[in-house]
């Protein structure tokens, strides 16, 4: 009976949403929104660190223990997006910013001036092709609220794998699918046809753990969590890394 109601719902939303689906047919929908999404994600990033300051905090605790060199710590963030993850790297770390949106160059900008104690290095391209970043070459690999809106989520998950150093770590903290016993799940696969548009590509209803857990790490730390969030849409989050 549910998944009935999940089914007539889930189309009354996809005719819903056809507008939309036409401009991004005809190239206009995409442009304009990847113009406009980083100045939405701006004010989003505050208010989800503001959230998640702590947990972000005790996630990125033991990274520098990843460097191979002391003290010389090289980390690719995917989908770098505005900066927001910058408080938490340590002093002197090297971090190449990965991003297929090149409008979130000037917020990039911005945040490069508050935390000068970083190297910083930017490339544009999709991560599920990140071929300007030669093979094992990176310490960490990050993605916080990333894989939702990729492509491929095996094929990124492929590309890290490449990137780093035999014994490097890939840290995340990811939106997920909640348990499908909830209304959560329900409301999930409802709105997820909407959020596809206004969320830049991201999707409400990945099982990002499963990818993780078939991805061949030698050693994975991973945990379910509810973010206290006020849309509970997006509480549902995995956190953890991934040890090559």
């Amino acid at each position: 009976m549910v998944s009935t109601a999940n089914a007539v719902f889930n189309f009354f939303m996809k005719i819903l949403v056809l507008p939309l689906w036409l401009l991004n047919q005809v190239g206009i929908w995409s442009p304009f929104y990847r113009l406009l999404f980083p100045h939405i994600l701006y004010r989003l990033a505050k208010h989800f660190n503001k959230r998640m300051a702590k947990t972000k905090r005790d996630l990125f605790l033991n990274v520098e223990n990843f460097a191979v060199q002391k003290g010389r710590l090289t980390v690719l963030e995917i989908g770098c997006g505005t900066g927001a993850n910058f408080q938490f790297y340590p002093r002197g770390t090297r971090v190449i910013c990965v991003d297929r949106n090149p409008h979130f160059n000037k917020f990039l900008q911005d945040n490069e001036k508050m935390y000068p104690h970083l190297q910083l290095e930017k490339v544009f391209s999709p991560a599920e092709d990140m071929h300007r970043v030669a093979d094992g070459s990176v310490d960490v690999v990050v993605a916080t609220l990333v894989l939702c809106s990729v492509q491929n989520v095996q094929t990124v998950l492929t590309e890290v794998a490449r990137v780093l150093k035999p014994g490097g770590a890939f840290y995340f903290l990811e939106h997920v699918a909640a348990d499908p016993a909830t209304w959560t799940y329900f409301f999930q696969h409802i709105f997820d046809p909407l959020w596809w548009y206004f969320g830049d590509g991201c999707s409400l209803t990945v099982e990002t753990w499963q990818y993780l857990e078939n991805s061949g790490f030698s050693d994975l730390k991973l945990k379910h969590l509810h973010a206290p969030l006020a849309l509970p849409l997006v509480r549902p989050h995995i956190l953890g890394y991934a040890v090559k």
